[in-house]
């Protein structure tokens, strides 16, 4: 396994839109609007955090419409 002791997997956005249930371009939109979890480029490749996306879907407004 590639897991550093105290680190965590970075997701893809793959991994994000799995984890969410919208499509990767949703993720993408999302980005270029400044809304959604925050991701990290490293290189060219967008990658984020668990937690990041775990706090971010915390922060969402538990009502529904």
């Amino acid at each position: 396994m590639n897991d550093y002791v105290g680190f965590s997997r970075l997701w893809t956005v793959e991994d994000v839109s799995n984890y969410l249930g919208v499509p990767v371009s949703t993720l993408y939109q999302w980005r270029t609007k400044g809304y959604g979890p925050a991701g990290r480029r490293i290189g060219k490749y967008v990658r984020y955090r668990p937690e990041d996306v775990s706090s971010w879907v915390d922060q969402l407004s538990d009502e529904v419409a």
